[in-house]
């Protein structure tokens, strides 16, 4: 009897121990909640329009001032082309402009692009990234642009280039071909 005392006793110390050190015990939770941020390039040939244009399989088609279709020795031709960060994007970037790369024949046709002020080949200019005459095949290297975010809800502000293409004397006759460059934008934050 005096057995069944003290482990009555004894289970009821240890359930009043239980409840004593429950009594005393809290916790604290912490959670922190990551999005990264985005980096998108858009590109407009009319100026107002920007839309992204992420392969070569399927790139902005210049719109020249000439028919790109009828070409003979002596005539210029000028395209425009803006680009800017998306109002999403967080960073500034830096924009590479690599080689123009083609299909087809290309012969006697030479090239310059040229930053300006304005959307439009005709507005005042603001430098010169690829001088003319710049075979379209010739390799190009170190030719950047800056662009920079938007505020809040509003893209960046637009760089407008302008592509120019002449046809010399070497232009052969019944070539056709396609001139395609690539802007590749990287993020200054890396």
């Amino acid at each position: 009897m005096r057995t069944r005392a003290i482990l009555a006793g004894g289970l009821v110390l240890g359930l009043g121990a239980t409840v004593t050190l429950a009594a005393w015990n809290d916790s604290e939770f912490a959670q922190g909640t990551f999005t990264a941020g985005s980096f998108s390039l858009v590109g407009s040939t009319d100026g107002t329009d920007f839309t992204d244009h992420p392969f070569a399989g399927s790139p902005a088609a210049l719109d020249f001032t000439v028919d790109a279709s009828t070409l003979q020795p002596g005539d210029v031709l000028s395209a425009p082309f803006s680009m800017r960060l998306t109002a999403n994007t967080v960073e500034s970037g830096t924009v590479q402009v690599l080689s123009a790369t083609g299909d087809g024949v290309v012969t006697g046709l030479t090239y310059a692009l040229v930053e300006h002020t304005e959307f439009g080949c005709l507005s005042p200019v603001a430098g010169t990234l690829v001088p003319a005459p710049t075979a379209m095949a010739a390799p190009i290297s170190g030719v950047t642009f800056d662009l920079d975010p938007g505020d809040g809800f509003l893209a960046g502000d637009a760089v407008h280039l302008c592509f120019t293409v002449t046809a010399d004397a070497d232009l052969v006759q019944g070539q056709s071909g396609t001139a395609k460059w690539e802007f590749n934008a990287q993020s200054q934050a890396l």
